[in-house]
Order: structure tokens, then sequence, then C-alpha cells
């Protein structure tokens, strides 16, 4: 599966001033997978180490980081020549080595011609709690799920995507492309973007063995929170964990401590909700005072919403029957469209967006705010064909901003100072704007 993210690691690759790579992403969004097809393609050889599988090499780490003595201890190990420029070191699952992790350090300021990335599941988790962090000595890259678009390049369906790329102007797109783009995207939302979902579907079709694959995925979350998190907050990691399908749910998706239990309060629950953001299994999205920028300056502490990694994974932890696929728009409906927002969610955050949104005083609620190029701009989900924008329309007649923007499954058009941007054609936003 072709992967976005390797054009952003060849442009690391290619930086003369580049410092060591930490990849980050929650566990089997393919971050082993990409970094070892990025190596065998643009490197003579990779130098490959996992912690997890193989604890025999922490002890290389245990004396000194000077990186000639760990390069020599290195090519010993793993019986090959490690050149600078053509070897790529891959530490992967390094949060179970922090030493490893603190070379990192040694490597930017002593060794900078050798090319190093490191990798792990829980890294967010680890990192802060790692005693000599690298601090200003490493760069960061996050890998999240495949997105819409990296969806339609693993079926690959070439000629639908040569199409989208050459669309340059705000204008509808032609009935059949719509109609199939609008039923690829309801397959996408019952699959998600887990490789191994992805994979599944490619090879066979069968939406029972990808419900299957989804629920794997989320048991290994689950014992991934049971063997690494602190033993005395498991149980409020895996409540919060728990109650995330029925926070979403709710018309007003605000995040209630009490709908985890009767009486849950917040300073009981920050660490865990804390954890779960760290491992990359959850966003968390503020919600915003004003429309001013920068949006983070108006970030509320206590009012957010929160949306899962995938959008797969919602409808495994919701138990989403798979005959939904067959049926009309209720998968876009179902859950008050839950799961159109948090797609839309996962596509912003796949854009490098950092998304907020707004509420005004219980009159309306406007699903996400970003800032591009110095502008913000609201955006208002609609998960069925309704072209009632309410929120927009408050949220117009108090700031009165330049565009408005909504996205559904309508098509692509420009009403006024209203964008219609089609759910499928988000990861295009960017240019549209």
């Amino acid at each position: 599966m072709k992967r976005q993210i390797m054009t952003r690691l060849c442009a690391w690759k290619d930086n003369p001033k580049k410092k060591p790579l930490l990849l980050m992403g929650a566990r089997q969004v393919g971050k082993t997978f990409i970094l070892k097809e990025f190596g065998k393609q643009q490197y003579k050889n990779v130098a490959y180490l996992n912690f997890e599988n193989t604890p025999g090499l922490r002890p290389l780490f245990d004396d000194r980081l000077d990186p000639k003595v760990l390069l020599k201890g290195l090519s010993v190990e793993l019986e090959m020549e490690i050149n600078a420029g053509e070897t790529l070191i891959i530490f992967d699952e390094v949060q179970e080595c922090p030493r490893a992790l603190n070379s990192l350090k040694y490597f930017c300021e002593d060794a900078p011609e050798q090319h190093i990335i490191a990798a792990g599941s829980l890294l967010g988790v680890k990192m802060l709690h790692v005693e000599g962090f690298p601090v200003g000595k490493v760069e960061f890259l996050t890998l999240y799920p495949l997105s819409f678009f990296e969806f339609l390049e693993a079926l690959n369906l070439i000629h639908l995507i040569d199409f989208i790329a050459e669309i340059k102007s705000i204008e509808q797109l032609p009935s059949i492309i719509h109609e199939k783009l609008i039923n690829l995207l309801k397959e996408y939302l019952f699959i998600g973007g887990m490789p191994e979902a992805m994979a599944e579907y490619i090879d066979s079709q069968d939406i029972t063995k990808i419900r299957v694959i989804q629920k794997n995925i989320i048991n290994t979350y689950n014992l991934d929170i049971a063997k690494h998190a602190p033993k005395e907050h498991i149980m409020k990691i895996n409540q919060l964990w728990g109650s995330i399908p029925n926070q979403l749910a709710k018309e007003n998706k605000k995040f209630i401590y009490s709908a985890i239990r009767e009486g849950a309060r917040a300073r009981e629950f920050e660490t865990a909700l804390q954890w779960l953001i760290e491992a990359g299994l959850i966003y968390k999205i503020p919600q915003i005072s004003v429309p001013k920028l920068p949006l983070s300056a108006y970030a509320s502490l206590s009012a957010f919403k929160i949306y899962l990694v995938d959008v797969g994974l919602l409808g495994a932890m919701s138990n989403l029957s798979a005959k939904t696929l067959l049926y009309g728009n209720e998968l876009f409906q179902e859950f008050k469209g839950s799961f159109a927002e948090n797609y839309v969610a996962q596509e912003l955050k796949h854009s490098e967006f950092e998304p907020y949104y707004w509420a005004s005083e219980g009159r309306a609620e406007l699903d996400f705010v970003i800032e591009h190029d110095d502008q913000i701009y609201p955006l208002e989900v609609k998960s069925g064909d309704s072209s009632k924008k309410q929120s927009l329309r408050v949220y117009d007649e108090k700031f009165n901003p330049s565009l408005l923007i909504r996205t559904s499954p309508m098509n692509l058009k420009k009403d006024g100072k209203i964008l219609n941007c089609p759910l499928y054609f988000l990861e295009k936003l960017r240019s549209l704007l």
C-alpha cells in the first residue's frame, strides 16, 4: 500500500541538516512496514533493530552511548557494515530500550551523517518519562491510519485518482463519479484505515473477516493498556476508552465525565485521558471561546470532544452491523452522525490541521474550526443530504467570516459564501481554500 508519508520521509533523507527522526503513531497503523519499505527503496541496506522482539539487543546500550562504539557493536550484532548515507538505521519499539532513545542525542551531536529513525507504538506514553530524553535533538513525524485517498490508491483506482487530481476549480463532479465516490466512502467508513483490515478487504472483500481483524486490534489495545499503563490507572483508562462510542452517540458530543460512570469527575480521569492521547488511540478536540488567531490561545481546558484514531474501529466498538453497508445513507446517519464526524476528525489530522470546535450558549455547536494561511474557517459536518445549516448561520451572524464550510454527502459546490466540500473530498480541502 502506498503511503503519503513516504514523501515526507524522502524529504527528511535529503535534508542536509536532518536530525534523528521519531516516527509516532498508534499500534498497527503500519510504522514498521513503511520504515522497512522506505529503507528498501532509498538505501543500499537497512540495519533493523526491534527492542521488543529481540531484548538481547538492549545490553549494547548499557555502557557508553558514543555513536562510534554503538555502530561497531551494531555491525557485529547484525553482521553487516553500517555506512553513513547508505544504511538506514531503524530502532523499532524503541520505548522498550530508553537508553537507545537517549542515544539519539549523541547521534545528532556526534554522528549527524548517520541516517537513523526510531519508532514505537507507545512512544508517546513512554518518552515523556524517559530520563535524558533527547529534547531538541530529534525530529517528529506521525503516521495515521490510511486516509480515504490512500484507500483509493490501495484499491488501485488509478483513473479515479487521476480525475480527482485534475480538479482545479469548485464545480460539481459528474453525478456518476460523485455516486461512485460516495459508495466507496461508505465502504471506507466501515473498513477504516488500519492496514490489516484494508488488506483483508482487498484480498477477500469479506466484511465479516474485516470485523474480526478490527476486534483483534481493539483487543491488542486493551492488552497494551493492561501491560503498559500505570497499574493504579488501568481501570479508569478502560472505563474511559469503553465510554467513547456512547459519548459520540450523544447529540451534543462534548465529552462528559459522568457518562463514564455516575459521579465521575475530571480530576479522577485526567491521567487516563492523557494516557490514551499519548498512546495515539484518541484525538482530543478542544472547544474555543472565540475564533481568533492563534486558536490554541482560546482553547478551553475543560470542554472538549474525543474521537477514535480510526472510524473502522469505532464501528467495531459500537458493534455496527455489516449490513449497514447495504442500505442508503444509514451509515452516515448511525449514532447521530458520529461516524461522519469521527471520519472528518481523522481526515483533518491526516491533513495536518489542528481542529477545534465552537459552541454558543446552547444555541448552536459548530463541529470543527480550523486555521489555514492565517485565516479561520468554520466547518460543519452533515451526515445526511439535508442542507440545513443552523450552526453555520449562528456562527456567521456572530463573526461574519469570509467563507463557511459544510462537508456532507452532497456534491462539490459553492453557494454564496458557503463551500460544500463532499466528505470524500476533505483531503483536498487545503487546495480548495
